[in-house]
C-alpha cells in the first residue's frame, strides 16, 4: 500500500471516529493530509485533492489558530460534511486507482496462455 493510501485511509478513520465534524475533519487533515503534495497523487486525483486542499486552507487565520482550523471553522457544518465525503471519495478513488494498476495475475492454471512447443527451448540436443 502506497503513502497516499495509507494517508488518506488514516484520515479516513479519523473521520468515521467520534465527536464533532468539524474537530475530526482538522484532525484528519491536519495529521495525515496536510502533507501529500497534490504532484505525487496520479493525475485522475490531483484536481479533486487539489480542490480539497483550497477549501480546507482558503480562510486567513486569526490569532495564530492556523489556516486549516479558520478554514473549517468557517464551514457550515453541512460544508464540512461535504468536505468529509469528498475525503472518502478520494480514499476509495486510489483504491481503485492502485488496484487497477497492478497486473492482472491469472486466477487458476486454466487461465493461463499455455506456450507453444516450438517456442520452447528443448534442453536436450
Amino acid at each position: 500500500m502506497s503513502n497516499h493510501v495509507k494517508r488518506l485511509y488514516a484520515a479516513v478513520s479519523v473521520l468515521a471516529g467520534h465527536g464533532d465534524i468539524k474537530q475530526r475533519l482538522i484532525k484528519a487533515y491536519e495529521e495525515n493530509l496536510a502533507v501529500i503534495d497534490d504532484d505525487d497523487l496520479p493525475i485522475a486525483l490531483k484536481q479533486a485533492f487539489a480542490d480539497c486542499r483550497h477549501k480546507m486552507s482558503q480562510v486567513d487565520p486569526l490569532n495564530g489558530e492556523g489556516r486549516i482550523r479558520a478554514s473549517v471553522r468557517k464551514m457550515s457544518i453541512a460544508e464540512a460534511d461535504a468536505c468529509a465525503h469528498k475525503l472518502l471519495d478520494l480514499y476509495s478513488d486510489i483504491i481503485r486507482y492502485e488496484d487497477s494498476a497492478q497486473e492482472s495475475l491469472p486466477l487458476s492454471i486454466a487461465e493461463q496462455v499455455a506456450v507453444p512447443p516450438f517456442l520452447i527451448k528443448s534442453t536436450s540436443h
